[in-house]
């Protein structure tokens, strides 16, 4: 698999600043908040994978029973002889084969793009896709839309974009439209899109999911902190921490933070400054929005998309949604 690094050699010094700054601003705000972009590290990446692999977190089994169902029906409705095939934050790509071995059981030859900003996540990605006569791979190593940028400038095929998981819901509904357009000023008239949305569901169900038995998600938070120590000198001692995920019916969403356990000061040696927390001050880290159709809908329909079919898993927890670009 050929690795290509967007951007990297300008961004290494870019991007440490602007995590100093958004650590900076989200513990300096009240209440203190740090951006779930930041979870995924090469480490965070591993433990995600975990996360996505146990039994009470149901959202990776439903998208691969819909994936299971409908690879065989993408390539009947795209029609392509050849097309791109572009994941958004690819994971360890057992869900994209699914998508891919449709396309090449038909016969459609595919150019596989998957972006992410992990190096590791293209490690994993390795041991599970491999390339054949009707597979070519180029794994792109960069953010999501100069990774897409970088794909068109070198290719006129017909693009079909995969964001699957629950990723569209760490958004909040102002930032999920934006993104979205921005994805649409990206592809061409006619490109297609297929997007993972978490259903809303029992709040059992939920609360299970995010706050799961083997620790995993309290790792994967935990995890944030430990990044800071070491990119940051951050000084946060990870026993003092809590974990805790519930659900806000208000806003449908899940909310995800970090519980400071006692009163304690956290130095940050590259932000020349400390943070002092209160007992059970939280750290807001995550929303994960939840949808029913006719959220989907107008969502589409405000971005510049078309949806073609919504498909569902047996039990109706998921959707991935197949929208077209219309331009």
């Amino acid at each position: 698999m050929k690795v290509t690094i967007v951007n990297q050699e300008k961004k290494t010094d870019d991007a440490l600043e602007q995590f100093s700054i958004d650590v900076l601003t989200g513990l300096c705000s009240k209440p203190k908040n740090l951006p779930a972009k930041y979870f995924y590290d090469d480490e965070g990446s591993k433990i995600f994978q975990k996360i996505t692999q146990h039994e009470d977190y149901y959202p990776t089994r439903s998208e691969f029973n819909i994936l299971s169902k409908i690879a065989d029906t993408l390539p009947e409705l795209l029609k392509e002889d050849e097309i791109d095939i572009i994941e958004l934050g690819v994971g360890d790509g057992h869900k994209s084969k699914l998508v891919i071995d449709g396309f090449t059981r038909a016969k459609t030859k595919v150019n596989f793009y998957p972006i992410d900003i992990s190096r590791e996540a293209m490690n994993l990605l390795n041991t599970n896709i491999q390339e054949n006569e009707l597979l070519s791979i180029e794994g792109i190593v960069s953010e999501y839309f100069q990774g897409l940028t970088h794909i068109r400038e070198n290719s006129t095929n017909k693009k079909l974009v995969l964001f699957l998981g629950s990723n569209i819901g760490n958004f909040n509904n102002v930032q999920v439209q934006g993104f979205l357009r921005r994805l649409w000023l990206c592809l061409n008239n006619d490109d297609y899109i297929l997007i993972g949305f978490d259903l809303k569901k029992d709040i059992n169900k939920l609360l299970t999911a995010y706050n799961d038995s083997a620790g995993h998600t309290t790792n994967f938070n935990l995890n944030l902190l430990t990044r800071i120590n070491r990119e940051l000198g951050g000084n946060f001692d990870l026993s003092k921490f809590q974990h805790f995920g519930t659900y806000n019916p208000s806003l449908g969403a899940m909310l995800s933070y970090l519980l400071s356990l006692e009163a304690q000061d956290v130095e940050i040696k590259s932000l020349e400054r400390s943070f002092h927390f209160k007992p059970y001050e939280a750290i807001h880290l995550e929303y994960s929005f939840k949808y029913i159709e006719s959220d989907i809908e107008f969502l589409s329909g405000h971005t510049g998309f078309e949806v073609i079919d919504h498909f569902y898993d047996d039990n109706k927890y998921f959707t991935d949604s197949l929208w077209k670009t219309k331009k």
